[in-house]
């Protein structure tokens, strides 16, 4: 990591990235279970619902790759094993319903999801505006991170009719 982003951040770096991690295994484990359930919904709303669920989870995918890339940043790692991810996720099972032509159910599961996120970045924004460090670099990413999260919500909700 660069010498200087280290100094910044030296009072908050290891319980940062532990909590970066964490948000970067939740959304690995939004991206499999959002994709699992576009390819396999079913029904006469399947082809609306699985559009929406395969945006939505290239997006999560997109959020754990900045995730990362923000961990090695701060000279963590990001963590790499399958284990390692469900056992730190805030959020290590989506509940997606057995019948994959409930697409409301599926919906549901999914809207949930996204309320989870958007309270895990908003723990992280607290995190950091409680610190005396100040860590521009990480808050914009979070707040970014969490108004796509947001809209996702929206979306979702959309399709609920809510």
């Amino acid at each position: 990591m660069a010498q200087k982003t280290r100094e910044l951040v030296k009072d908050i770096a290891d319980e940062l990235i532990r909590l970066l991690n964490k948000a970067y295994a939740d959304e690995l484990i939004a991206y499999f279970y959002y994709k699992t359930a576009a390819l396999l919904v079913k029904g006469i709303h399947a082809n609306t619902i699985a559009d929406q669920l395969e945006e939505i989870a290239q997006e999560e995918l997109e959020h754990s790759e900045e995730l990362a890339e923000r961990i090695i940043q701060l000279g963590g790692e990001p963590l790499d094993d399958w284990d390692a991810i469900t056992k730190n996720a805030n959020y290590p099972k989506i509940d997606i319903p057995e019948d994959r032509s409930d697409y409301v159910g599926i919906l549901k599961a999914v809207h949930v999801a996204e309320q989870g996120a958007i309270g895990v970045y908003d723990d992280l924004m607290k995190f950091l505006q409680s610190s005396q460090t100040k860590d521009p670099v990480t808050t914009h990413l979070i707040r970014h991170i969490m108004g796509e999260e947001m809209h996702h919500e929206e979306e979702i909700e959309t399709l609920l009719g809510l």
